[in-house]
């Protein structure tokens, strides 16, 4: 699977002990992950600079992502916008509802994404080869 860098919505700056927040634009941070062959290499915490925003937050978050290098994200919800944008940007979404701890939820989207994307890569590459 190789390395991969996942977001999580999340509302404080506890880690893989935080939970999912249940809201994405607004969460007050985001939990990054960052992971190696299925195990969890590295947790960094991001302050959302949009937390306070009317207006526009889930866009704004997702261009602190992006430029994060994040490859899948886990939120509750997302407005249209942020989904969008998200992928226009080839990022994953993986819904996770909230409340659930991070470090678990992380674990299963590496079983998810890799059951999901490792077989679509397999099919990818034998449809150019034939």
């Amino acid at each position: 699977m190789g390395k991969l860098r996942i977001a999580v919505a999340t509302n404080e700056k506890d880690g893989l002990e935080d939970v999912v927040s249940n809201v994405f634009g607004r969460a007050r941070t985001f939990t990054i992950v960052d992971a190696e062959d299925e195990k969890i290499t590295g947790v960094t915490i991001l302050e959302n600079s949009a937390v306070s925003y009317h207006h526009g937050a889930g866009p704004i978050a997702v261009k602190m992502l992006v430029d994060e290098g994040v490859e899948v994200v886990l939120a509750n919800e997302l407005g249209i916008g942020a989904s969008e944008l998200l992928k226009q940007h080839n990022i994953s979404i993986i819904p996770v509802k909230p409340g659930t701890n991070v470090g678990d939820a992380t674990k299963k989207a590496l079983r998810t994404y890799k059951e999901k994307v490792i077989p679509d890569a397999i099919r990818e590459q034998s449809q150019k080869t034939t």
